[in-house]
């Protein structure tokens, strides 16, 4: 029930934003993020304590179609429970300082996307999976469209056409596999993992589930929707997008990916994993040469969706444990730079890194903040980019050693672009207009400051993480292998 709890509250959460004005929208829409914070709190006592059976709520939907509403959280799951309700609070808050048009709007979307993100990360049926899915893609598909930038029409729409296409096509997927399952026809997710695939069906049905992922996360060549889409939405929804959203797709590929498909895995893996890498190298490249700060950071994310993707496409514990780690430190990670880029476009309305420069001189508590969740961008040992990305490169060196190398590269572009770009932001000598950049507001303050602790905290004693997902991630392997 407390899994229904979770996804259930953020609705009425959503409907509550939408009624009369009893107290700031913005304020319903924290309360209401808080308390799924602290249920999301109870629920990791609940797993610790051995009683993970009360994270599991499974009840008939439409019985004559096998299809069930089938929510519960293993280690993976309920990190990415986790990740959710941590983050949408700081991007709530993060709103506090910009005026959107249509308030009750906006954070009714906020909360319904929150709701739609739980279910997908929980479902245990395959139909429950996909209506969730879909339902995510509802609520950012209006915030871009409704408060992004002077092209969001276009930019949103062909967001929208990528995401659709990729879905329909893992529904696709999703039918033929329910009608393989012995006796009555089901969608639960163990019928569906127990399907007799031989090699020849797993091969195709391996691209239609492919298609629907490496959109969304997103994977090199179908990544051209992604740098428009979160340099034109609206700086909430960039945070949603690049910090949430992306992670459906990663999730998919351990949830779904792997355990149904490992011969396929066997026979393309290596070659999707090269379109990984080679996404890690060209979007490191593209983010050495943008001037928009925004744009630079989208390149940045898309460089290491690409790094998460090829360590979990290398069927390796090491591979998948630093999938995970990788996963709780880009979406936080991002988060705070995403957030950055929005306080300086709030005060200086640019964020061209030409028209930048000497911030350090007039906010020092900034310039702190800034550089501790740019290290963890940059994967400095401590932070917690570093344990991620150091097993990432362990898992794709057991698949193969030149992909590493190659892969490594993003640690060196990295840290080239990033430390570049903290340097034409923040140092040197202040231009005329920057030096009216003024002190961090209460709201500002507190997400900065949560997240860096955040990022200090997991960076020096990531176990905890790893000790949450380990039996997970070793299940799936195993399962894996017994096809295989």
């Amino acid at each position: 029930m407390l899994l229904l709890a979770l996804i259930i509250l953020p609705v009425i959460a959503a409907l509550f934003c939408l009624a009369p004005d009893m107290l700031p929208v913005r304020v319903k829409a924290l309360v209401s993020s808080l308390v799924s914070l602290a249920l999301t709190g109870y629920a990791v006592t609940l797993y610790a304590t051995d009683a993970g059976d009360l994270l599991n709520y499974d009840i008939w939907w439409i019985k004559d179609l096998g299809i069930s509403f089938h929510v519960a959280a293993d280690g993976i799951s309920l990190l990415l429970v986790i990740l959710t309700n941590l983050l949408v609070p700081m991007i709530i808050l993060s709103s506090f300082g910009t005026h959107y048009d249509r308030p009750k709007a906006f954070y009714a979307l906020v909360l319904l996307m929150q709701a739609a993100l739980i279910g997908v990360f929980t479902s245990m049926d395959g139909f429950l999976f996909y209506i969730f899915w879909e339902l995510a893609l509802i609520p950012i598909y209006f915030i871009c469209l409704m408060w992004g930038g002077a092209d969001r029409i276009r930019i949103t729409l062909k967001f929208f056409i990528y995401t659709m296409t990729g879905s329909l096509l893992m529904l696709v997927g999703l039918i033929w596999l329910y009608l393989q399952t012995p006796g009555a026809h089901s969608f639960a997710i163990n019928d569906l993992y127990n399907v007799a695939l031989s090699a020849e069906d797993q091969n195709w049905l391996f691209w239609l589930f492919l298609a629907a992922f490496a959109v969304k996360i997103p994977i090199f060549p179908l990544h051209t929707w992604q740098p428009d889409t979160y340099t034109e939405a609206p700086a909430q929804g960039t945070m949603l997008l690049s910090g949430i959203m992306l992670k459906m797709g990663t999730y998919g590929l351990i949830r779904w990916l792997l355990p149904l498909f490992p011969i396929a895995l066997h026979n393309y893996g290596g070659i999707v994993m090269g379109f990984a890498i080679a996404g890690v190298i060209y979007a490191s490249c593209m983010a050495l040469v943008q001037k928009d700060y925004k744009r630079l950071i989208a390149y940045s994310s898309l460089a290491h969706a690409g790094l998460i993707a090829a360590g979990i496409l290398s069927m390796n514990e090491a591979g998948l444990q630093g999938a995970m780690l990788q996963m709780l430190a880009h979406g936080v990670n991002v988060v705070g730079i995403f957030f950055i880029a929005e306080i300086i476009q709030r005060r200086l309305k640019t964020r061209s890194l030409d028209s930048l420069g000497g911030i350090a001189h007039v906010n020092p508590v900034f310039t702190i903040l800034f550089m501790i969740i740019l290290l963890g961008s940059v994967a400095l040992p401590l932070t917690n980019g570093f344990a991620g990305e150091f097993l990432l490169l362990n898992g794709i060196f057991q698949y193969n050693a030149w992909m590493a190398a190659a892969a490594g590269l993003t640690v060196i572009l990295g840290a080239v672009y990033m430390l570049r770009s903290y340097q034409q932001i923040m140092l040197g000598e202040p231009r005329e207009k920057n030096k009216e950049f003024t002190g961090l507001h209460r709201s500002e303050k507190i997400v900065l400051i949560a997240i860096a602790s955040i990022i200090i905290i997991t960076g020096v004693y990531p176990k905890p993480i790893l000790s949450l997902t380990e039996p997970a991630v070793q299940e799936i392997l195993s399962h894996i292998k017994q096809v295989y």
